[in-house]
């Protein structure tokens, strides 16, 4: 009949309008998502061509053509920087503060223990737009329960929509992947180019900013002794102002490239020195996350000693180089290979060793599994041993030893 009719009508008219309540805002949202990229591309995309033509036609000599450079590279690396957000739920007896800014509260379970949700930030850069990976700080995502990814056009990823694709703990360095389209990779350019006193720019989201853009220098290159607990890694120090939030975020040069990750200051704020990674160590161990999801390094398992007058005079060297064995671990390489406590190891894999510090280094770059020539002096003479190298264990591992 009629009346059904009409009524079967405006049930379907009213269904189409729930339907489009709905639909609507997602539409609306998307289309903001989609203007908000356009827009930020096009400015990089017009940046990039800007600052190519800087660079080829003239040096930078005046504060105006400065602060246009300074315009342009920051509209360059805009759509690349990404905003961290971490969650960590630790027991009570081993809450402890974060590095990045962020604050705890505490939370039950079902099991009745306590917990502290500890919240955290920081920053990271898009490498590789198409299969969307992110470089960021280890110490931003470790022990992270859940992450959230904000990204420059207003979309946010959520923990579903994020792998982790590795980590190295000694460099610092984690790799993240984004399952989702549209993104914007940062240009990678090449650290040993730069020199003291060169334009850097370091981007990020201290707490909680995002995108705040700071300038500095390079203050020195090669700094190591940041950490004393790592002997593996230099850095890239700058004066460009970095807090917390700023961590995992890119260090890029004058022509808006990335030159370097920034990792950390001096201090609990900024003081006129913080630290980078620079691409030189990144690239390299982004590569091998990629491949392998972990970076694996050369092990000798021996403790060094620095040489000094006195041991150098007691050990009868002719000059004080070299590393000192001062202890060597059970079933290690060094073990297996003959190496003995006051030995020197002055030649490794036909390189000289420096000191205790360098040799660190020789090792970890050296192939797993590949066998070198170790020179040492022992009791005045030299020695000759073949080394098989092995691979560097977990750190926990190395502290249980």
């Amino acid at each position: 009949s009629r009346p059904q009719e009409r009524r079967l009508a405006r049930l379907l008219w009213i269904l189409a309008l729930l339907c489009l309540a709905l639909v609507l805002p997602r539409l609306a949202e998307r289309v903001q998502y989609s203007m908000t990229r356009g827009q930020l591309r096009a400015k990089a995309e017009a940046a990039a061509a800007e600052l190519a033509e800087l660079d080829q036609n003239a040096e930078l000599v005046t504060l105006s053509d400065t602060s246009r450079a300074f315009r342009l590279v920051a509209r360059r690396i805009e759509p690349s920087v990404v905003h961290i957000d971490t969650v960590q739920s630790i027991e009570v007896r081993q809450a402890r503060s974060l590095d990045e800014w962020g604050f705890q509260f505490p939370q039950g379970n079902p099991q009745g223990k306590r917990f502290y949700r500890t919240q955290g930030q920081g920053s990271g850069v898009i490498v590789d737009a198409d299969q969307g990976y992110v470089l960021t700080n280890y110490h931003v995502v470790h022990n992270a329960s859940e992450v959230q990814v904000k990204l420059s056009d207003g979309r946010t990823i959520d923990a579903d929509h994020i792998q982790m694709v590795g980590y190295d703990v000694l460099t610092d360095l984690a790799v993240l992947r984004l399952q989702a389209a549209d993104l914007s990779a940062a240009p990678w350019g090449d650290s040993e180019e730069l020199e003291v006193g060169d334009w850097v720019l370091a981007v990020g989201n201290p707490y909680g900013l995002d995108r705040t853009v700071t300038s500095g220098i390079v203050s020195a290159k090669q700094r190591g002794g940041v950490n004393s607990d790592n002997i593996y890694q230099t850095f890239l120090q700058t004066d460009a102002a970095v807090n917390p939030g700023n961590s995992g975020g890119p260090l890029v040069n004058i022509r808006g490239e990335l030159v370097g990750i920034t990792t950390a200051i001096v201090g609990e704020a900024y003081q006129g020195i913080s630290f980078a990674i620079p691409t030189e160590v990144v690239r390299k161990v982004y590569d091998r996350l990629k491949e392998h999801g972990k970076v694996s390094r050369g092990w000798l398992g021996v403790q060094l000693q620095e040489l000094n007058p006195e041991l150098v005079k007691r050990l009868g060297l002719k000059e004080p180089r070299g590393a000192l064995v001062a202890g060597v671990l059970p079933n290690s390489p060094a073990a297996k290979a003959g190496l003995e406590p006051l030995d020197v190891i002055i030649t490794w894999n036909g390189q000289k060793v420096t000191d205790s510090t360098s040799l660190p280094l020789q090792v970890a770059a050296s192939d797993v599994g590949t066998t070198v020539k170790v020179v040492v002096i022992r009791s005045g003479g030299e020695v000759t041993l073949d080394v098989t190298i092995g691979e560097r264990p977990e750190e926990s591992v190395l502290r249980r030893r």
